[in-house]
């Protein structure tokens, strides 16, 4: 049984800084930008960069008009198909045209030439990120409400017809989890800087032992309670963030991630495995797969062990690709190495429920 380090998230992840070095952006070419792309803007501006966050650099921008928030692909040397700001943008976009609750998109720069790589610019949603599962201050009846809202988020989501919203050719159809299999597989042989036994094991076993799929939705790809933005006064998602890994795929993907969270320890993060979830009014594992069952239509989700030991497999890739940028010099984030040393951790739990599904 592995345990996760404690930290205080929501100290450390929250609020913004002053960006330094590389993190530090042209404010006299991104205002000219601004002035000619986004709708409404009036200067001047002012830039500070959001504590939180691993992959791609996310910045505050203040100006008269509003706040708005940032993306941008880092800088250096980056994995193929890797920090695509340019998909977050194209789903956030077609899905706010929905309703669906994201942050509204003001604009996509390809030009290098302005600020050194390709960036965004959206919204930035008023309400409360929460970075702890445990959801520290929360009545039982609150954190049971803000759990059955996330759940009801999702499953919304993988309601969307991708056609219907612009975004049929956004992934490729059918085969969803033998693609990333061999993606994350390719990824992290390409980060790899030691041999790990459980990650061998583990890319034999799931890329021979792959579910059917039988639906295919838009994915978020990295769906958990931090990376969604929460009304300020009521269990209601306000905003969903973090769009990188979204693609069209098995929509059980999306919700097997969001399980590993009652499967990890809290530590401080997301998950609850080691708390008393009855007293604070967690749902159990078997009442959250039932709550997205309903609401998706489905019979229920045999072998929930396979989609573990996958989701874990490819959190320990793609933590490994942070490692090898902290190797690098090049990771975007203060808390990157310390980050980086749950790679062997990851592996290790990925394969024990492996062994669990045959393995």
């Amino acid at each position: 049984m592995t345990t996760t380090p404690v930290i205080d998230a929501q100290a450390a992840f929250t609020g913004t800084v002053a960006p330094e070095g590389d993190d530090r952006l042209d404010q006299v070419a991104l205002t000219a930008w601004f002035e000619a792309n986004v709708a409404g803007f009036a200067g001047p501006l002012s830039v500070s960069k959001f504590k939180g966050g691993q992959s791609n650099p996310t910045y505050r921008i203040d100006a008269p008009t509003g706040p708005y928030v940032l993306r941008r692909k880092p800088l250096g040397k980056l994995l193929p198909s890797a920090h695509a700001v340019d998909r977050e943008y194209k789903v956030q976009a077609a899905l706010s045209a929905t309703g669906y609750p994201v942050a509204p998109q003001f604009g996509l720069c390809t030009d290098d030439a302005v600020i050194g790589s390709w960036f965004y610019v959206m919204g930035c949603v008023d309400g409360r990120t929460i970075w702890d599962g445990a959801m520290p201050g929360a009545t039982p009846a609150s954190r049971a409400a803000h759990y059955d809202a996330m759940v009801d988020t999702l499953a919304a989501l993988h309601a969307v017809d991708p056609v219907a919203v612009g975004l049929g050719e956004y992934g490729k159809p059918g085969n969803y989890f033998g693609r990333q299999v061999d993606r994350w597989t390719k990824q992290y042989r390409l980060s790899e800087t030691e041999t790990m036994p459980e990650m061998e094991r583990l890319i034999e076993f799931l890329g021979a032992t792959l579910p059917e799929q039988t639906r295919t939705s838009i994915v978020h790809g990295d769906y958990r309670i931090d990376n969604l933005i929460f009304a300020a006064d009521a269990p209601r998602v306000a905003a969903v963030l973090d769009w990188e890994l979204s693609t069209l795929g098995d929509p059980l993907a999306d919700f097997t991630y969001f399980c590993t969270a009652w499967a990890q320890d809290n530590g401080g993060r997301s998950g609850v495995r080691d708390l008393d979830r009855t007293a604070l009014g967690i749902p159990e594992l078997d009442d959250v797969v039932a709550r997205y069952c309903t609401a998706t239509g489905r019979d229920g989700l045999p072998q929930i062990d396979w989609y573990l030991a996958y989701n874990f497999f490819r959190l320990a890739a793609i933590i490994q690709g942070i490692k090898k940028r902290v190797i690098d010099g090049t990771a975007s984030s203060a808390h990157a190495k310390a980050m980086s040393e749950r790679v062997q951790p990851l592996a290790v739990l990925a394969l024990n429920h492996a062994v669990l599904a045959g393995a």
